[in-house]
């Protein structure tokens, strides 16, 4: 074997028993670096004739190449060493069951918001919405509300630290009922000069807020408020209307509604509508859903209406309210837990 075949071995050798890519490396350097032993070769050439030059300089460039593929193909194999490690290190058993993305559903409260619309949209009822910071005058003056009225407590009320344009303090509202003063005064600026104004129609769900909690309240909840007004609309009206709306809503004829008198600052007079089922767990019981009543008429010239020729009715139930008697719920803080295992259930 020629020294040049012997220091190919060598080479091949050591690429062999390097199990790293430093070390491979480092045998690298001892032959093909600077100080390396082929670089040594090429400079003896030097001392050479021209012909030996020519002859000995091809045979020690061969030799080179083949060192490098040595190197190379070593290079490869721990290269494709680390991947085979990495892709056992990281394996995957395509066995197992994929992981399914969930199938959502409507929580219960945001069904009960469209069953109301839906139902009093087919009455022909417009639905209002509007902002959840209030102005004083919005929550309780255009409602009637004296200055001294309870509700205006911040006990009752949350209040923010900051005034309108005009003055007047801010709140979280407390009830949907500036969503209807806000539609019946653009409604009668619309009309305005015009004679005969079309019936006002409305109801206004949305989200309120009042410092309350427990098993059957809670600090932010849902209300839907409900608006009539016109030349000719009567406590019938109201009676007919909510009637036909609980049996609907319930999909039930067996459903009794009861009117019991009451006192809101807003309407006079006023009345508690209390529901009983024929049937079921709840069969006669008398259960409180909603407030309601004809539209005080200093809240009718809050509207920008004239209460000589403009009278109605309105009423306020709760959507939450609604939804726990629908669903059998016992607990109002269950639907604003977020557990997936109560929510599950009305897919």
């Amino acid at each position: 074997m020629s020294d040049l075949d012997s220091l190919v071995t060598s080479a091949s050798a050591e690429f062999g028993a390097a199990m790293t890519p430093a070390d491979l490396e480092n045998a690298k350097a001892r032959f093909l670096g600077k100080a390396g032993r082929v670089t040594d070769l090429l400079k003896s050439l030097g001392a050479l004739s021209v012909e030996e030059k020519k002859a000995r300089g091809a045979e020690i460039n061969a030799t080179k190449q083949r060192i490098e593929a040595a190197l190379h193909l070593r290079r490869q194999a721990l290269a494709d060493a680390e991947l085979d490690a990495l892709l056992k290190a990281e394996a995957l058993d395509v066995t197992l069951p994929g992981r399914h993305r969930g199938i959502g559903g409507l929580h219960p409260v945001s069904r009960a918001m469209e069953r109301i619309e839906a139902i009093f949209g087919s009455m022909g009822f417009d639905i209002a919405d509007g902002p959840e910071i209030e102005t004083d005058w919005y929550s309780f003056t255009a409602l009637n509300n004296p200055e001294n009225h309870p509700a205006r407590s911040m006990q009752d009320t949350f209040y923010v630290d900051m005034k309108d344009a005009e003055g007047r303090w801010l709140n979280l509202r407390p009830h949907t009922s500036p969503m209807q003063v806000r539609y019946a005064r653009a409604h009668a600026a619309k009309y305005a000069g015009m004679g005969a104004m079309p019936e006002i129609r409305v109801i206004a769900p949305g989200r309120t807020y009042r410092v309350d909690s427990d098993a059957t309240h809670s600090p932010m909840f849902h209300q839907c408020e409900g608006l009539w007004i016109g030349e000719n609309v009567s406590f019938k009206d109201l009676k007919s209307v909510f009637t036909d709306f609980c049996r609907r809503y319930y999909e039930s004829d067996d459903l009794e509604l009861r009117f019991r008198p009451s006192f809101f600052p807003f309407t006079e007079p006023s009345a508690e509508i209390d529901i009983a089922f024929a049937s079921g767990p709840l069969k006669g019981q008398w259960l409180e859903i909603a407030g309601a009543g004809q539209v005080h008429p200093n809240v009718i010239r809050n509207f920008g209406l004239d209460p000589e020729r403009h009278i109605g009715f309105a009423f306020g139930m709760g959507p939450d309210r609604l939804a726990m008697l629908r669903y059998g719920v016992n607990d109002l803080r269950l639907f604003f837990e977020g557990d997936l295992r109560f929510l599950s259930q009305f897919k």
